[in-house]
């Protein structure tokens, strides 16, 4: 049964819950759990964290906690009943907790660790605190320590400071805002700052006395380590002032034995001392610590015959320094001991011992010996602050070691008045003895007794020093053989005090010899009494005592014999009458000097004191004694203050008349002294003789009298320190006559009340004349006004003992009233004035209502004043902080109703014009950043307006009503109005309190925000209709606006709970002050138009504000605003502008989100729908709401670590709305600039000039004047078109897009032409030709590009369900493409298919990323179709300025056929329309429209050789007319690939597909077709006859087995094609040839081959197919024919399981020899035959989409196959070298290393030509060796393969090119590997020179004999007939030739090498002779030595020339070059 809980309320988790049981609540330790029922042993209840959430946990999971439940039932609250500092730690340590993990993650290290360990201590110090086993003390040091570390996290967290009162949070509803202001600026450093606060206050109210901390210096001896001595020490430690040559302190004594350890065991660990009350003063002397070492043993150390050994001496041994200077730093720092080191240093000479110390602090060396060791003494020092009963609570430990407190000499700084001393410090300095007939001087000791009157020693009344006990008597150490001897020895007499009168002092001298007996013997002795006759103390000074001579046999029994005799010469003058025939006899030569200091509160040396406290034995000289007085000095007047009180009452009773004045003065001076700090504490003394001892009743009359005339006497005396003296005494002297008037009361049961009265009454007036007097001319009185004013505060609680509060009141009024305003007194008046008038406030009458009703006007009269001249502003805030302290204290109890009401009067207006000067002279501080006056700082600024908001607070509704009804004019509440706005608005600008200041600053907005609900009726009711005042409502809606956007309103930033606790208080701020604007809007009428355009801006920021209430509120005031326009103007463009405007600005600030948009579309509709203007409304606000869209897309991408990419996309889609649909040109061209920026930031320099085109079109050629804007000058419309021209063309040149730049260069040259600026002219058409020169030389690469499409609503608005078509940077293939747009879109997903999505896809909440490659369909086909257009030109207009893009993906329709898939193979094109050509002012473009159609197996084969017959014919063509020269390898390629595909295949499965004769039946529709087909077929093999015919013309001897091969395979593809085509057979071949072997190539691929093994692939073989399907195109497929499908698979191992199963691979289209280019299967796996696709199925890791790429089957197909199908590389790099400038191929299987140089080209299919081709090249070229590939350490797809290299004699080696198509690669050759073997050939096969890394071609077109300058050729060739390569030699070329130059120089070399017919190098490769430095080689993008990469010296230039006939070989290369010919002989 689960029933209510009564106690168990709330309780915290022990031990996690996992909530495994039904309705189990989920808890983690630490929780707090609020429970609500429980049932055996089960509780049910909801953790803090997730209240909503109930559920029940194990009842002993959980520890219960102490609590309050309030409001119990169903809605309780429950509070834990503990400290509240512990209750804030905890929840401050979980929010901390969360931020301390973010910093890890920020990398803020430091601050990580340093939270750590303040979070350790906090947990640390609250275990102590929840323990409950501290002292009160202890508590209190603890919550300091936590408030300081909470402090110190919360600062440098960033979150909120906590205002706190005695150390905890203080509830902002019970103070007053001036109160909770002084506390954060005391919580801002909680420690430091609170003293100083005080400190500030207590100077404030000018009371000066700060009592100084004493210090205490603790010294501990660790060991005395110089062990040489070998027996007992002393060691006397004290303090000594260098500067004063005085010891300051009574000396420590530590006795040791001879081993160096304490003499008593029990002090082991104990030698330690407490030098005690050190002021800050004595801290800055010249302080040592000076340590005296004294022996007890024999007298010389060495000298063992120096007396017998049980004689003990005390004697000098050494002494040790330490400056405190030095350590000082060091140990006030620390809170534990610090260790020192002291050497101890020895005499050389007795003589000087009593000034050792000085002589090392000196450092004379010469007088002193330094130690052989750095042993010495090893002490530890520490320093202590604070009282000494403070010390003993702090550091029990020291006090536990039994420490010896060793006091100052003489008193400290501040005496304490229960300190009891009476010590008499005696030092023995020195005497001076005679010879007495010896040889040598004596060994004199002196013995000093203590005697009491009746000749009895006493007892333990001598100390040598702290830490021993007292002795009865002490020797001092003997000097050796020293007549005048020096002791300097301070020994410490504390005698008792009532045995010190008639006590005498002895001193004994002895002379020690050091003879066998070692015996003492006595020869003198001097005394001295401690008191004289007077009953003065001995005085403190140096004292010449006589020595009277004696015997050892002299007693000194009767001590009467000798006291009778002087003691000294002063005694001896005193008595001159002295027996002669004493039993002694004064020695006269003999003498002793001693001094004494006297340290006692109870004995004087003051004879003037003694005789005023003994005045009745003098009553004649009591006026003298009196006068006297006053050289007294304050120690002694302290230490008899009690007596001298009694005494002065006393001669007062005695004679009034006569003695009142001088008692009253030496009362004044008495008072007066104890105002010093070294004496304050004494004033609780006086104060309890006030109450308890003073008895004298008749002396308030006298005192009174004295005092009213000293006042009376002010205005006439020149000299008035008397009367000063007096005032500053007030206090007291008002104490004394009301304790008197009191004690007479008592005694006469009332009597004389009226006439007491009445004199007080008299008194004051006085008071009042003082304070009324002019002071202006005297300085003086000036002195005793201020005197007056100072003290006057301190009287009014004397006061109260005799009057009523009323009366007090009143007396207080009058005296404040009486003084002169301001403008009459001088400033410093002036501050002592409101000095004394904030004491009169902080005084206890102050509190009383009754007494405030009364003070308070005149207080604030003069604050009043003060503020209306801005003078002290910072002791008035003070004032009035105070007054609103004690206002809010009252309010809680009463009503202060009309205490407010004055203050409002009074105050309001003055406070808020004190705030704006205030606030306007800091802004123009801030301006001048001059040197800020006092008046200006933060502080006075924020003091004010915690005023400000004290009485605004303070203010009810009656206030506010009498406060508007009491103005005049509507034109001063209008003033009023201003001013309170205008503050206001300034406290949310100018930020007065700091961020942190969270408590304030709600506190700030609360009460605005009811002042302006107070306010807004007065002005609604005084300035709408005829009075409409534009400027108040203006204010009044500035000030709403701000309020709504202030930082610390929007709760949406803070964390629940903290949002949670706001809300509760307060409520939303931001919503009360939106209604209120709101209604306030509303009462506006027919003036909103006044409000039209200005508040549009405003209010929209206020709309942003991310509050849903808010936005609701707000957003119809737009409808509002539409409609007034319309009514007025009848349309609203205004609105509509500016609404635009502002929402640009406002979002890109940050503000406003997907919500906003659609509400305001949604409110806005909802009100249009009414009007009669709604098509306007509902066109304006769509197109503001899209505009939306775009600008917080645009904001989301600029704000986030989003890519360029995304960037420029969004910023051309705003750019676009801007202009197309807004039409603001301003916007407009802002954004192409942003857009321009962005480009030239992505290195898009294409862009970028297309994007500053579109301002260029919105310029004309005028002279027209354009405004400064954006960075553009003023200057002419003319002059910035013509900037922007040059800047275009500029970014034109270094796009490379010269084509474009070129129309710009010839428009401003018309312009300079027109105005004859030749100069100008010249340089553009120079540069307009540089640019034709460059399109002609210089490289360029054809992009790739790709269409993209994205699909789901989690894409921004602009790409959302949209389709692009992307141009890609250079050399980036479909992958990297790919993994871009996934990096750029993280969340996105890859679809797999190349289909449209269905709509599920378009409406999920997710990304989805559909990519494949698209081909370009150029526009401008007339260029591409004519011949002689060099390809360079025609290479631009294939890839710019294109908007149709294309993709094909084959599919079969119906059955398919598995003899020949060609027949059901169908192929389905799609064209793209772009909305713009690319490229453009982006990448990228959306797709328009998009257009499909299917081509049928005939259309597609008709296409595919048609294309090819072109492409044969152009070749052919240009060989015929000698366009290429010398090099035919890419004739016979391409001739080879075309018979040999016919052969295999080809052409002839288009013969049985379409042919036959079942197909021509079934398809009568397609006999036009199929003949056509025929044609083309014949055409073909006409076309092939003519090329064989020029093949055979210009073959190369050596490459006659070549062509005698093709000339069969001609034959053989005839004759198959006969049987279809008749007419063939009557070609004859053009030439014949025998066929050679065909050869083999030897490669290594990955996996499944091992590294190390070669294996021979043959020609058949599948490595070989699916080589040549990398670049499949057929041998009759053309470059333009149809790109194929989309989906690449990525495997690792599909390739190589085992050959047949790849070989089987034919089957497919993909790989059969009459695939197209465009019309291979789709690259779904689907395409390749079912059983393969079973048997690969599981080596696909991963399908993507992956774009076909232009003019060949993308290598989107199967780059798989690069990875295990290494030969795709190899066969690439052959077919490159052989077929010339063809597409480029894009493959983003790439390695850097293979884009590193140009790769193969793409129009490839199956062409077997390759594999005829490999005979030849493996017969010239050497083994191609390929080096063992260290598995998976290459990206996949790298092929590291070394091609053998032809050297030729070039004088520099260009860098492999970052290129990817031959069109484009002028690259010389490169050397060979010196691994693999030399060519025999020299320049005949050239072709095949290769990049080492990737076994890529680098050829240029030049190679194949584009330049008709061949160059010259230093070595000889004889055996190469020259007439084997050009058979047309003499036929010039039509062109010129071209540079082809890697470092692509802008104009052509003006000298050339003449031309030579030699054919060493191929033709368009010119060495340079020497002009150019070799190009620096790029980075090797190769891998670290030794994992497959190539030596460096592959890489070096090795221009050696060699002859053909001496191929060179090394070893390695001799074994691979057997290796492979073995190889070749296997098979």
């Amino acid at each position: 049964m689960w029933t209510p809980t009564e106690e168990e309320k709330i309780g915290v988790v022990i031990c996690n819950f996992r909530g495994s049981v039904p309705q189990g609540l989920i808890l983690e330790i630490g929780e707090t759990v609020q429970i609500l029922e429980k049932c055996e042993g089960w509780y049910r209840g909801f953790s803090a964290r997730k209240p909503a959430i109930k559920g029940i946990f194990p009842a002993s999971y959980v520890h219960l906690k102490k609590a309050i439940v309030s409001n119990r039932g169903q809605y309780e609250t429950v509070t834990p009943l503990e400290d509240p500092i512990v209750t804030e730690v905890t929840s401050t340590l979980q929010e901390w907790a969360v931020l301390w993990k973010q910093l890890y993650v920020k990398h803020k290290v430091d601050l990580f660790y340093k939270l750590r360990h303040v979070m350790n201590e906090l947990i640390d110090l609250r275990r102590q605190l929840l323990s409950g086993h501290l002292t009160q003390d202890q508590v209190r040091d603890v919550k300091r320590h936590i408030t300081v570390r909470l402090d110190w996290g919360n600062e440098h967290l960033g979150l909120d400071l906590v205002p706190r009162k005695e150390f905890e949070m203080v509830d902002a509803e019970q103070i007053s805002v001036s109160d909770l202001y002084k506390m954060h600026l005391s919580s801002r450093h909680s420690v430091q700052q609170s003293t100083s606060q005080g400190d500030s206050i207590r100077q404030r109210h000018g009371e000066t006395c700060r009592i100084p901390i004493p210090h205490h210096l603790f010294l501990n001896l660790k060991s005395f380590t110089y062990n040489s001595i070998g027996e007992d020490t002393d060691i006397f430690f004290s303090l000594y002032d260098m500067r004063e040559g005085k010891q300051i302190s009574e000396r420590f004594m530590v006795k040791l034995n001879k081993n160096g350890g304490p003499k008593n065991p029990e002090k082991i660990d104990r030698l330690c001392a407490l030098f005690t009350d050190l002021s800050s003063k004595d801290l800055k002397r010249d302080l040592y610590i000076v340590a005296h070492i004294i022996r007890t043993g024999r007298m010389l150390i060495n000298d063992s015959k120096k007396g017998p050994p049980h004689v003990q001496y005390r004697r000098p041994y050494g002494c040790t320094v330490l400056s405190m200077n030095d350590v000082l730093q060091s140990i006030s720092e620390l809170k534990e001991e610090k260790d020192f080191v002291l050497k101890v240093y020895t005499c050389n000479n007795e003589n000087e011992w009593y000034q050792i110390h000085e002589n090392i602090i000196r450092k004379s060396s010469t007088k002193y010996t330094a130690p052989s060791t750095n042993y010495g003494l090893i002490i530890s020092l520490q320093l202590l602050r604070g009282e000494m009963e403070q010390i003993r609570r702090e550091n029990p430990m020291i006090f536990n070691r039994g420490v010896a407190v060793t006091r100052k000499l003489g008193f400290p700084d501040v005496i304490m008045p229960g300190d009891i001393r009476n010590d008499l410090y005696l030092t023995l300095e020195r005497g001076d003895f005679e010879r007495g007939g010896k040889s040598v001087q004596k060994n004199i000791e002196v013995t000093i007794y203590v005697l009491y009157a009746d000749g009895e020693i006493l007892k333990d009344c001598i100390s040598l020093g702290s830490g021993e006990p007292h002795v009865s008597e002490h020797r001092s150490f003997v000097l050796y053989h020293n007549n005048s001897p020096r002791w300097g020895e301070i020994i410490k007499l504390p005698i008792p005090i009532d045995r010190f009168r008639g006590s005498h002092l002895r001193f004994e001298f002895r002379h020690c010899s050091t003879k066998d007996k070692g015996e003492k013997k006595l020869f003198g002795f001097a005394f001295t009494p401690l008191m004289r006759e007077d009953g003065t103390t001995l005085s403190d000074e140096s004292h010449e005592l006589y020595v009277y001579k004696c015997d050892e046999n002299t007693t000194f029994s009767n001590h009467a014999l000798y006291l009778g005799l002087p003691c000294c010469k002063d005694d001896f003058n005193g008595c001159p009458n002295i027996p002669s025939s004493l039993i002694f006899q004064r020695s006269a030569k003999e003498t002793l000097w001693i001094s004494t200091q006297l340290s006692s509160t109870k004995l004087t040396q003051n004879v003037d004191l003694l005789a005023l406290l003994k005045w009745k034995a003098h009553p004649d000289r009591v006026m003298d004694i009196l006068g006297r007085l006053r050289h007294v000095s304050g120690e002694e007047i302290v230490k008899f203050l009690q007596d001298i009180l009694d005494t002065l009452f006393s001669i007062l009773d005695d004679n009034t008349d006569k003695y009142g004045p001088l008692v009253f003065q030496s009362l004044v001076f008495i008072i007066n002294l104890l105002r010093d700090s070294k004496y304050y504490h004494f004033r609780p003394v006086m104060d309890t003789y006030i109450l308890k001892h003073f008895a004298g009743a008749l002396a308030y009359k006298e005192l009174i009298r004295c005092l009213k005339w000293y006042m009376d006497r002010s205005a006439e005396v020149i000299r008035q320190d008397h009367i000063q003296e007096a005032m500053r005494a007030l206090e007291y002297l008002f104490k004394f006559i009301v304790q008197s008037r009191i004690l007479y009361s008592r005694a006469t049961c009332g009597m004389e009340e009226e006439q007491f009265r009445a004199s007080i009454q008299e008194l004051f007036q006085s008071i009042r004349f003082v304070l009324s007097l002019d002071s202006r001319s005297s300085e003086t009185l000036i002195f005793t006004q201020a005197a007056l004013l100072n003290s006057f505060p301190a009287i009014f609680d004397e006061l109260l003992q005799m009057f009523t509060v009323q009366e007090v009141a009143e007396f207080v009024r009058g005296t404040l009233g009486s003084m002169p305003s301001t403008v009459h007194i001088g400033q410093s008046m002036d501050v002592v004035k409101l000095q004394s008038i904030a004491r009169t406030v902080d005084s206890r009458l102050f509190s009383f209502p009754e007494s405030r009703r009364i003070l308070l006007p005149v207080v604030l009269h003069h604050i009043h004043l003060h503020l209306r001249q801005q003078k002290e502003l910072l002791i008035c805030s003070g004032i009035l902080g105070s007054i609103f302290s004690i206002i809010k204290a009252s309010s809680l109890e009463t009503s202060v109703q009309e205490e407010v009401e004055m203050m409002v009067e009074s105050l309001l207006d003055v406070l808020l014009q004190t705030l704006l000067t205030i606030m306007s002279k800091s802004q123009s501080q801030e301006a001048v950043r001059g040197q800020r006056c006092p008046q200006c700082t933060a502080e006075i600024t924020g003091e004010y307006v915690s005023c400000l908001l004290s009485l605004l607070r303070q203010m009810s509704d009656i206030h506010f009503q009498h406060l508007l009804d009491n103005f005049q004019s509507k034109e001063e509440l209008k003033e009023f109005l201003l001013k309170i706005f205008c503050v206001f608005r300034n406290l949310m600008k100018l930020s007065i309190f700091p961020r942190d200041w969270m408590v304030m600053r709600l506190l700030t907005s609360n009460i605005i925000v009811t002042t302006v609900q107070y306010l807004s009726p007065a002005l609604h009711k005084n300035f709408t209709e005829s009075d409409f005042d534009f400027k108040v409502w203006n204010s009044y809606f500035s000030l709403a606006v701000l309020y709504i956007n202030q930082p610390s309103l929007q709760l949406e930033t803070l964390t629940p709970a903290k949002r949670k606790k706001i809300l509760d208080k307060y409520g939303d701020m931001r919503v009360m002050m939106a209604y209120e604007l709101f209604s306030m809007w509303q009462n506006l009428g027919e003036n909103k138009i006044h409000f039209i355009p200005g508040m549009i801006g405003p209010f929209l920021g206020v709309t942003l504000v991310p509050q849903h209430e808010v936005r609701n509120i707000m957003i119809p005031i737009f409808h509002d605003m539409m409609d007034w326009e319309q009514r007025k103007n009848g349309n609203f463009k205004q609105v509509e502008a500016e609404l635009i405007d502002k929402l640009d600005s406002l979002v890109s600030e940050g503000k406003g989100d997907e919500n906003y948009r659609e509400l305001f579309s949604l409110l806005l509709l909802e009100k249009i729908e009414q009007e009669t203007w709604r098509e306007t409304g509902i066109s304006f606000v769509t197109s503001v709401t899209r505009l939306m869209e775009r600008l917080l897309d645009y904001r989301d991408c600029m704000k986030g670590d989003e890519t360029e990419n995304k960037k420029i996309g969004c910023t051309v889609n705003l750019l676009n709305f801007y202009k197309s649909e807004i039409n603001k040109e301003e916007m407009y061209i802002r954004y192409i600039h942003k857009l321009c920026d962005m480009h030239l930031q992505a290195e898009n320099y294409t862009e970028a000039a297309f994007t500053l085109l579109l301002y260029w079109e919105l310029l004309n050629w005028e002279d027209r004047p354009l405004r400064e804007f954006l960075h553009y000058p003023a200057q002419s419309e003319w002059q910035r078109k013509e900037g922007l021209c040059r800047k275009v063309i500029h970014y034109f040149n270094k796009g490379k897009c010269w084509e474009y730049g070129i129309p710009l260069c010839r428009e401003l040259a018309c312009q300079y032409e027109a105005l004859y600026d030749y100069q100008s002219l010249s340089w553009i058409r120079k540069m307009e030709a540089a640019y034709y020169d460059n399109i002609m030389e210089q490289q360029r690469l054809e992009p790739e590009f790709f269409r993209v499409g994205f699909y789901g609503r989690k894409f921004p608005f602009f790409l959302r369900n949209k389709e692009f078509v992307c141009r890609g940077h250079d050399y980036e293939r479909l992958e990297a493409f790919q993994q871009r747009m996934l990096g750029e879109f993280p969340q996105a997903i890859a679809m797999q298919h190349p289909n449209q999505p269905d709509e599920t896809i378009l409406q999920c909440d997710a990304q989805y990323l559909q990519i494949y490659a698209v081909t370009p369909i150029p526009e401008n086909m007339d260029v591409l179709q004519l011949d002689r257009v060099p390809d360079r030109i025609k290479s631009f207009y294939r890839v710019n300025n294109v908007r149709r893009f294309r993709y094909d993906r084959p599919f079969h329709k119906g059955p398919k056929d598995r003899d020949n898939e060609f027949k059901s193979l169908w192929i389905e094109r799609t064209t793209l329309i772009l909305t713009h050509p690319l490229p453009g002012i982006s990448r990228w473009f959306e797709v328009e429209k998009r257009e499909v159609v299917e081509v049928s197996p005939l259309e597609n084969a008709i296409y595919v050789v048609e294309n090819k017959n072109h492409e044969l014919r152009t070749l052919i063509s240009q060989y015929q007319h000698k366009q290429l020269h010398g090099n035919i390898n890419l004739l016979s390629m391409c001739l080879n690939g075309v018979i040999d595909a016919a052969v295999n295949g080809g052409i002839a499965r288009y013969q049985e597909a379409f042919f036959d004769k079942e197909y021509i039946t079934s398809h009568p529709e397609d006999t036009e077709k199929i003949t056509q087909l025929k044609d083309l077929m014949q055409e073909q093999v006409h076309i092939l006859g003519v090329g064989l015919a020029v093949h055979e013309k210009l073959v190369h001897p050596e490459m006659r087995p070549l062509h005698k091969k093709l000339i069969d395979q001609f034959q053989m593809m005839r004759s198959s094609l006969c049987h279809g085509l008749p007419g063939l057979e009557k070609l004859s071949p053009a030439c014949s040839g025998s066929s050679t072997p065909r050869g083999n190539i030897h490669m290594t691929s990955h996996s499944p081959m091992s590294p190390e093994s070669m294996k021979l692939v043959h020609r058949h073989s599948p490595l070989n197919l699916l080589g040549s399907i990398r670049h499949s195109s057929s041998s009759l497929s053309s470059h333009t024919s149809s790109e194929t499908g989309n989906l690449v698979i990525l495997t690792d191992g599909l390739v190589g399981e085992t050959a047949d199963d790849i070989y089987r691979m034919q089957a497919s289209p993909s790989s059969s020899s009459l695939s197209s280019t465009h019309s291979a299967p789709s690259q779904m796996i689907n395409s390749a035959p079912s059983s393969i696709r079973d048997k690969y199925r599981h080596n696909r890791e991963m399908v993507m989409l992956l774009p076909p790429h232009r003019d060949r089957p993308s290598s989107a197909m199967y780059p798989a196959m690069t990875e295990n199908g290494q030969p795709t590389n190899f066969h690439r790099a052959l077919m490159q070298q052989m077929i010339g400038p063809c597409k480029p191929c894009s493959d983003p299987n790439l390695s850097v290393a293979e884009k590193a140089v140009p790769t193969a080209p793409s129009s490839w299919s199956l062409d077997s030509g390759t594999r005829e081709a490999m005979p030849f090249l493996t017969a010239h070229v050497g083994n191609i060796m390929v080096p063992p590939v260290p598995p998976r350490t290459l990206p996949p797809g790298h092929f590291s393969m070394h091609f053998d290299a032809f050297h030729h004699q070039i004088s520099d080696l260009p860098p492999a090119l970052p290129a990817r198509c031959l069109r484009k690669s002028p690259l010389h050759p490169i050397p060979a590997s010196p691994t693999s073997p030399q060519s025999g050939l020299d320049g005949s096969n050239s072709t095949l020179s290769g990049s080492a890394s990737s076994g890529v071609s680098s050829l240029s077109e030049s190679n194949f004999g584009q330049s008709s300058e061949p160059p010259a050729r230093t070595d000889t060739m004889d055996s190469v007939p020259s007439q084997a390569w050009n058979t047309d030699e003499d036929i010039e070329s039509p062109y010129l030739p071209v540079r082809y130059s890697i470092s692509e120089p802008d104009v052509l070399d003006s000298v050339k090498p003449p031309p030579c017919r030699s054919h060493s190098a191929p033709g368009g490769v010119t060495p340079q002779d020497g002009h150019h430095d070799p190009p620096a080689l790029p980075p090797k993008p190769y891998l670290p030595r030794g994992e497959g990469s190539i030596p460096e010296e592959e890489i070096r230039p090795r221009p050696m020339p060699r002859k053909i006939s001496q191929p060179l070989m090394s070893n390695k290369e001799e074994q691979a070059k057997v290796a492979w010919e073995h190889g070749i002989n296997e098979e």
